[in-house]
């Protein structure tokens, strides 16, 4: 169990030791499938040890899941800490309580697999359904809980022939692949012992032939535009802070940073400011007034995270609605559309339940109390339409798949990774961006405010970036292509397929036993 957890903390980044993701689950599917010795009778040598209760199960699966979140997560604590307004102890209770909540699935899990085996004395069941109850309780985590951080296929990203099987699949498809392997090293433990040599030698051929698949060559993805992404590293302050002497010498800095990058090499399609932690309002006239000159100077579409608010609203509710936005501007300086972000994070940027969590209110004073966008249509500029994401949407395979669907032919993903500091967060967060242009072979244009800035080309790998944590502007180049992906055609029908399989492989076997 501790052994499962530790393993599954270091496969992602950091230290991102990927390859270990083959056996990161064994050890837990073993603890399950072999916890206890017979009741009845004295173990003694060469017998069988019998599988973990269902209550056993689950805590054996629920401390390697808490375990793993605190691990992997950890940044969480720093974010409340120093951006959210908690003091120490409330910082380190709310992590503790997110990691207890989340941490449910794999307990899901390890009950699941133990009721499998009650069904199945052999195992052969447990064994089968693992791959599949494993993808089912990472879609539950994405539709149910809406936090899929690091599904178990985001370690393969740089494995491009491996990664591609997400075209149809989405990145659920590399989660079972990875687990079918584990279950197969798992069995190495679970087989008579004259069966283990040869099981063993299939499971870590398995595991080197579709790990090297690392190691091929991919061609180059040819690119045609080129966007200016201006990582913008503008450090997160107190609002009173943000005088208006400083807004203005900001945004004239950054302004600048545009201006010169423009004037050399070839003219940007596109000029992006990313999500910050700055008070971009799209109503204030200095923020309005830099973008549009700096529009018309340039003669270029410009896409600038701000805090959206409606010029005409009728209720003095909605009067009030702010949203974390992107804003596009025309070449002839106009703010022409705005995309509002749909999905925002619980207690970052909204309290959900606010009755309930009434405690909670005050964690939202630093980074904003924001209402949610309501729609994914791509944004029109010129010949090019942009799926636009913010920062945590990343995460989300189906919703990010959605803009695609609906006509987006690159992809722009504006992001402030300065919440995370200097943890692993930033890394995390990118590898799962990248997935995303792979799931929907889509270029993506990543503009962050402290980094990773980077151009990602369909096959998610990062053709130009700049240095983290400097105020500058990177010359992307990018494509843009109309072809769509099965995936992004047809959603998660694999999770769901795997979710109804699992279901299956636990209700039918009973209803119709086996005759021996």
């Amino acid at each position: 169990m501790l052994l499962s957890a530790g393993l599954q903390i270091v496969i992602f980044p950091l230290p991102n030791l990927y390859f270990l993701s083959w056996i990161a689950l064994a050890p837990l599917l073993v603890a399950i499938l072999q916890a206890r010795e017979p009741e009845t009778l004295q173990l003694s040598e060469g017998a069988k040890l019998l599988p973990a209760k269902p209550w056993q199960a689950f805590l054996l699966a629920y401390i390697s899941g808490i375990i793993w979140y605190a691990g992997t997560c950890y940044w969480i604590y720093s974010t409340m800490r120093h951006f959210g307004g908690a003091s120490a102890p409330v910082a380190v209770l709310i992590m503790f309580l997110f990691c207890l909540y989340v941490a449910l699935y794999h307990g899901a899990f390890g009950l699941l697999v133990s009721l499998a085996a009650k069904i199945d004395s052999q195992n052969r069941l447990p064994l089968v359904l693992s791959p599949f109850l494993w993808v089912a309780m990472e879609l539950a985590r994405t539709r149910v809980t809406g936090f899929p951080w690091d599904l178990l296929g985001i370690t393969q990203v740089d494995n491009i022939p491996l990664a591609r099987i997400s075209t149809v699949t989405g990145v659920y498809g590399i989660s079972l692949e990875i687990m079918v392997v584990n279950v197969a090293f798992a069995a190495v433990l679970l087989v008579r012992r004259d069966k283990r040599n040869k099981l063993l030698l299939a499971a870590v051929v398995a595991a080197i032939v579709l790990q090297i698949g690392q190691l091929l060559p991919v061609q180059a993805v040819p690119a045609d535009r080129t966007a200016l992404l201006v990582q913008e590293n503008i450090p997160i302050l107190e609002g009173a802070d943000w005088t208006n002497d400083y807004l203005e010498g900001t945004l004239r800095d950054l302004s600048s940073i545009s201006m010169q990058r423009t004037q050399t090499g070839k003219p940007p399609s596109l000029i992006a400011w990313p999500e910050s932690p700055s008070p971009f309002y799209t109503n204030d006239p200095i923020f309005r007034d830099s973008l549009s000159n700096l529009a018309k100077q340039t003669n270029t579409w410009i896409l600038a995270g701000s805090l959206g608010q409606n010029n005409s609203m009728h209720s003095r509710e909605m009067s009030s609605a702010v949203f974390n936005s992107g804003s596009l501007f025309n070449p002839q300086g106009e703010l022409v559309t705005r995309y509002d972000k749909v999905h925002l994070v619980p207690f970052g940027e909204y309290v959900p339940f606010r009755r309930l969590f009434f405690f909670a209110a005050g964690l939202t004073d630093q980074v904003g109390d924001f209402t949610p966008g309501t729609s994914r249509v791509p944004l029109q500029a010129g010949d090019m339409k942009f799926g636009v994401f913010i920062c945590y949407e990343s995460i989300f395979p189906d919703e990010i798949r959605q803009s695609v669907a609906d006509g987006a032919q690159v992809f722009v993903n504006i992001s402030n990774d300065g919440w995370y500091g200097d943890s692993g967060a930033f890394a995390q967060h990118l590898r799962q961006a990248r997935m995303r242009a792979i799931e929907n072979s889509r270029w993506l244009l990543r503009d962050t405010n402290t980094g990773v800035t980077a151009s990602i080309d369909p096959y998610g790998r990062i053709v130009a970036s700049v240095p983290r944590k400097t105020r500058t502007a990177l010359l992307a180049p990018y494509a843009l292509t109309n072809v769509t992906t099965f995936y992004t055609r047809n959603g998660d029908w694999f999770a769901w397929l795997c979710a109804i399989i699992s279901v299956g492989g636990l209700v039918l076997p009973p209803l119709f036993p086996r005759k021996d």
